[in-house]
């Protein structure tokens, strides 16, 4: 590594993931196995990319861990919240995700994991009915029966830091409301006056998590993270943050595709999107209050690569619309069924049909995996608030709204700034930029 002056990744890195189902049990299972060297962590940035970097004698292309200092697989230790009591060994077989023959060689170290009882409003996942499920007397005691929880599992494991990953469902759609979530104070405020409406419980994961000093990981669409009162605790704790919603699937698709449209300067005159899912997030999903949440996360990823602004004859009056329809029988193999109209010179009018089969569970785990060790990179490298840089795992890359920054979810200028963010931490210089 070249001058990095990153604190080094010493000790045990835990990893406390907020639901014990399909994307967790994956991700937890995975790593296992790959440490183990059973199986491969396919489609982790952080064990397969290479970047290139500039030296004095030239250029060179390192993996990420010789850039910088990432914690190895083997002092990873997972603990989880969930609704339900089922060990990780049993969710595992449960959710189907994963055969047998590649859950069987780690079961006992799957049979440890045992859920901590959630911090759960029912109000918030209808479609869920879990008994394993704190007892809170309001939004702030939430709060402080999460900080233990993090203590506990710190001290009992031997960690020497933590990192807070969201994996569970998708809660209700939360407008941001500018007199509970504008500021620290308010906040806190709402939260011990046990405001329900405004403060969701996703909100007191990240709040326990930033005051315990573990970085948070937003993977649902939930409104959480992204307000300025978070934005301004995780600067207070010097904790880093990142959300949100694992870009898996349709919106992977959709990042990487639509600029080949806005590069090629043709027209769009509408995108369409579908899904077909039966895994609990479909359970979720299918309850009209969670599906705005992911609806609003999908939409928001065209309007900034197809720039209507910039391009008002090509992208000014485009139909966008989602779909997600919950199907029981494809469990966690989802389907997603694009059809997207354009036009060409002279305004003659072409189609795309897109169709990916795909695996959500198996797309997710990577993300986790790289999300998790960038995020710890990011808080012993001392940066904290929010991290631009992981944008290209996420489908609605955080931005600060309030002084009019828009996102970027161009999915190649995303990799971009990922890439010269691991530079520049590992001491190189940034040879791209972002056009």
């Amino acid at each position: 590594m070249n001058n990095c002056n990153i604190k080094p990744a010493e000790g045990k890195l835990g990893i406390m993931i907020v639901g014990n189902g399909a994307v967790a049990t994956t991700f937890i299972t995975g790593v296992l196995m790959a440490r183990k060297g059973l199986t491969k962590p396919v489609g982790a940035l952080t064990q397969y990319d290479k970047i290139r970097v500039t030296t004095p004698s030239g250029t060179k292309r390192l993996s990420y861990g010789d850039i910088v200092p990432l914690a190895s697989l083997d002092d990873i230790v997972f603990g989880t919240w969930d609704v339900y009591p089922q060990n990780a060994f049993q969710s595992a077989i449960y959710c189907q995700v994963l055969q047998e023959k590649d859950i069987m060689p780690v079961r006992e170290e799957l049979e440890q994991i045992v859920p901590i009882p959630a911090a759960f409003d029912k109000n918030y996942a209808k479609r869920l009915d879990g008994d394993n499920v704190k007892q809170c007397a309001n939004r702030w005691d939430m709060v402080l029966q999460l900080r233990e929880d993090i203590k506990k599992f710190k001290a009992e494991n031997n960690c020497s830091r933590i990192v807070v990953l969201w994996a569970a469902s998708t809660e209700i759609y939360v407008p941001v409301n500018m007199d509970v979530h504008d500021t620290l104070e308010h906040l806190e405020q709402a939260m011990k006056a046990d405001d329900r409406k405004n403060i969701a419980p996703s909100m007191c994961y990240a709040y326990a998590a930033l005051s315990e000093g573990a970085p948070f990981i937003m993977g649902a669409p939930n409104t959480t993270v992204d307000i300025p009162a978070m934005w301004q605790l995780a600067e207070k704790m010097h904790m880093p943050i990142a959300g949100k919603d694992f870009k898996t699937g349709q919106t992977l698709v959709k990042s990487g595709f639509s600029p080949i449209i806005s590069t090629r300067c043709l027209g769009l005159s509408g995108w369409f999107s579908t899904n077909i899912l039966g895994n609990r997030d479909g359970l979720v999903l299918d309850e009209p209050d969670n599906f705005r949440t992911k609806e609003v996360s999908k939409l928001s990823t065209l309007s900034t690569i197809l720039d209507a602004d910039n391009q008002p004859d090509l992208y000014a009056d485009y139909y966008h619309k989602v779909r997600i329809n919950y199907y029981p029988p494809r469990n966690d193999n989802k389907e997603g069924w694009d059809n997207i109209d354009i036009f060409g010179w002279m305004g003659y009018p072409m189609q795309i049909k897109i169709n990916f089969l795909c695996r959500d569970s198996i797309l997710a785990a990577p993300l986790c995996l790289d999300l998790c060790l960038l995020s710890d990179l990011a808080a012993r490298a001392g940066r904290y608030g929010i991290q631009s840089f992981l944008s290209f795992y996420l489908k609605t890359p955080m931005h600060d709204y309030t002084k009019g920054e828009k996102p970027v979810n161009h999915l190649y200028q995303q990799y971009t700034m990922l890439k010269n963010a691991i530079r520049e931490m590992g001491g190189y210089p940034a040879d791209e930029a972002i056009d």
